[in-house]
């Protein structure tokens, strides 16, 4: 066995290896055949009345349904709250009418073309997606009284993409504490992480080969990542669309990819349903028992093609014929319980009736229904504007008294923290910066961001590769004793007794892809809270680039579904060569549409901090691109005042600043009648604005307003 844990090896054998085969009672046998019927009927269904239809039915694998409601119902008996789910296509539809119940009426009428979306004002509907990428939540009943929450994450047909999507959204499934929304699993003390689970279905072909999930299996462990154990189930049907495992793998199983971090993997017969729904309560009780991750591998097959108007024996023509004479799993299980004497025909009919009915009479309602784009909006989003509803411009700036508080909490280091000296004279002039109220960079413009939100109660977390001390050394947000393993972040002590959870600042593996994915599923659990993704270097985004072409920028489109997501991507050509120098930032003005997302090029620490406090106060949330700067980090004449970050109107701060975020920024000339006799203007941002190139063409503009006795031409900065 490739665990390396004698418990946990003691644990699996005492389950397993046990004198006689675990066996169901006549209930519990008579549920499973109800669950096993309701999965078969379902799919029978959809192709009886959509022939020609694309639904990617789950014929071959059917006894998923089954061992899902079983993993389900175990997890609540031992203390599960609520479960995140993300899976692909296959099977999805049955997933979503008979494990996370969306309404069979929504469903059949989505296949029937539907009707028009009810007239709610101001709702943005957006484009919509396919029946088989939507998601949808519910409050489930289990076996044992209580009820479980589902949530159904809608993905995109990117295979695998969705994987840490679901790891950050577990981490971050809210409840209300003192009034505010906040992260269960930091703020509802879930410490062992047992009442919040996420459970992945994989496919065969996507779970060998594609690299996310390496990435994200590598998280599980992670203290600021790990989620208690995720469940993998792979339903492994032999196929990836038309390639056999002889040339879609390297390895002996689908699943190997998971030995390298130690999880056990279950591999178990897909027709024979009681050993999957035992399986799937044994995943359930790992997860439990051990706060680790687990896979089961269902073996079986898939009785049509990739889509049901699709030919499988074009490719696998041995393989396809001995399919079609092969029974289905309900067949073979109706058979066992009848030779077996506990069920009759006449119970197998009753049910199969009971079944149809209910199918043709949600078909039936299905012609009348009315979609409400809303359905599956939590009430915590509820309230948040749509692209097509009006939103007030908000005030970011602070009290001045709490911006002198939170500049001192930050800026002091305990007397038994024994700092690197130039770390330790980094905090004594940000300290000046303070106290003076002037010179302040781009580092504690961003402190101050973040510590002015945590003081209005807001939770923080910024994770991304190195970003404790920052890329370019500019932000040691963590402290680390010269003399020992000791650490200190100053943001985690703003308020008196501050949770330690509610300013998260965390170096991530070195990894893209998952890790934005992460940060993204954790930013659309909950609207309160600031999250941030930063790039190493701008240039590396791209190793994420389905996260930000299938999520970041089409998500709300697609699903009406909001994040207020923030990525840093460090910009700029400083002499690093071709990889260290762009984040492109075309790509990202290229792909602005329908205010999707807010791509922005900061000039000055106080304009950051506004940027970043506008992210939590509007009445919407936006994902938000920033082309971070590198040289202008330590530049001399990127500062700011204090009164360029406070809410006093009246001073000279106020005429620079003001405070909210500026989209443009006059030149301070002292003449009032810019604006209106301007002729000449040079429109720039961030380090443009403070080139000597720049200064250059500046220098000119004043000789030229000073030759001719008026002033038509002045710089602007965005």
């Amino acid at each position: 066995m490739h665990i390396a844990d004698r418990e946990k090896c003691n644990w699996l054998r005492d389950k397993i290896e046990t004198p006689t085969p675990m066996q169901y009672n006549r209930q519990r046998r008579e549920v499973i055949l109800d669950r096993l019927i309701w999965s078969t009927q379902f799919e029978n269904f959809l192709a009886t009345k959509w022939t020609t239809a694309k639904r990617f039915g789950l014929e071959g694998a059917e006894t998923l349904i089954p061992g899902m409601k079983e993993m389900f119902d175990r997890s609540a008996d031992l203390g599960v709250e609520s479960i995140v789910i993300g899976m692909p296509h296959r099977g999805r539809l049955n997933v979503l009418g008979n494990v996370v119940r969306k309404p069979l009426r929504q469903i059949f009428s989505e296949f029937s073309g539907g009707t028009k979306p009810v007239d709610e004002v101001g709702l943005y509907t957006g484009t919509g997606d396919v029946k088989y990428h939507l998601g949808t939540s519910y409050d489930r009943p289990t076996r044992g009284g209580k009820r479980i929450h589902l949530s159904l994450v809608a993905n995109p047909s990117h295979l695998e993409a969705v994987d840490p999507v679901v790891i950050g959204k577990t981490r971050a499934v809210d409840t209300v504490v003192l009034g505010k929304t906040r992260a269960k699993q930091y703020y509802f003390k879930d410490c062992d992480r047992t009442k919040n689970m996420g459970v992945l279905i994989h496919g065969d072909g996507s779970f060998a080969g594609q690299g996310v999930v390496y990435e994200t299996l590598h998280l599980s462990a992670l203290p600021k990542y790990c989620t208690g154990g995720t469940i993998h189930v792979v339903v492994n049907n032999q196929v990836a669309f038309t390639t056999d495992p002889r040339s879609g793998r390297s390895s002996q199983y689908c699943t190997d990819v998971a030995k390298a971090f130690n999880v056990p993997i279950f591999h178990v017969n897909g027709d024979d349903v009681e050993a999957v729904a035992r399986v799937c309560e044994l995943a359930a009780e790992w997860r439990q028992m051990f706060h680790a991750d687990v896979v089961v591998d269902i073996i079986c097959y898939r009785r049509f093609g990739h889509n049901e108007v699709d030919e499988p024996l074009f490719t696998q023509p041995k393989m396809y014929k001995v399919i079609e004479k092969h029974p289905s799993s309900l067949e073979i299980y109706q058979k066992k319980l009848l030779e077996s004497g506990e069920v009759t025909q006449e119970e197998i009919d009753r049910i199969h009736n009971k079944v149809e009915s209910i199918l043709n009479e949600e078909y039936a309602n299905s012609k009348d229904y009315v979609l409400k784009r809303t359905d599956w909006l939590s009430s915590h989003w509820a309230g948040f504007k749509s692209p097509q509803q009006l939103s007030r411009i908000r005030n970011t700036g602070v009290n001045p008294e709490v911006l002198m508080n939170v500049g001192r909490a930050i800026t002091t280091i305990p007397d038994d923290m024994k700092a690197h000296k130039q770390v330790k004279r980094i905090y004594e002039e940000r300290a000046r910066m303070i106290e003076s109220g002037e010179g302040i960079d781009w580092a504690l413009g961003e402190a101050l961001a973040f510590g002015t939100l945590l003081v209005e109660g807001n939770h923080v977390r910024l994770s991304g590769q190195d970003v404790e001390r920052g890329t370019f050394s500019h932000r040691h947000a963590v402290l680390h004793d010269q003399e020992n393993w000791k650490e200190y972040c100053p943001l985690d002590h703003v308020i008196p007794d501050q949770d330690k959870e509610m300013f998260t600042v965390s170096n991530s593996s070195l990894s893209e892809f998952g890790v934005l994915g992460f940060e993204m599923g954790y930013s659309m659990e909950n609207p309160n809270s600031l999250v941030m993704w930063e790039a190493q270097f701008g240039d590396f985004s791209n190793g994420a680039q389905v996260m930000f072409d299938q999520f970041l920028s089409a998500g709300e489109s697609k699903w009406l579904r909001q994040t207020g997501l923030v990525v840093l991507l460090p910009h700029g050509y400083d002499g690093q060569g071709p990889e260290h120098s762009s984040a492109r930032l075309e790509r990202f003005l290229m792909q602005i549409q329908e205010c999707n997302w807010q791509v922005v090029n900061a000039t000055t620490p106080a304009n950051y901090f506004h940027l970043l406090r506008r992210q939590i106060h509007r009445e919407f949330r936006k994902p938000l691109i920033v082309m971070s700067p590198k040289n202008l980090l330590r530049h001399k004449l990127c500062k700011s005042h204090l009164s360029e970050f406070d809410d006093v109107q009246g001073h000279t701060g106020f005429d620079k600043q003001g405070t909210r975020f500026k989209r443009l920024i006059k030149d301070q000339t002292g003449h009032s009648d810019v604006e209106e006799s301007i002729r000449r203007l040079i429109l720039c941002s961030g380090k443009v604005s403070f080139s000597s190139i720049l200064f250059f063409f500046h220098s000119c503009l004043l000789v030229w307003n000073s030759l001719h006795k008026r002033v038509d031409a002045g710089v602007l900065r965005a």
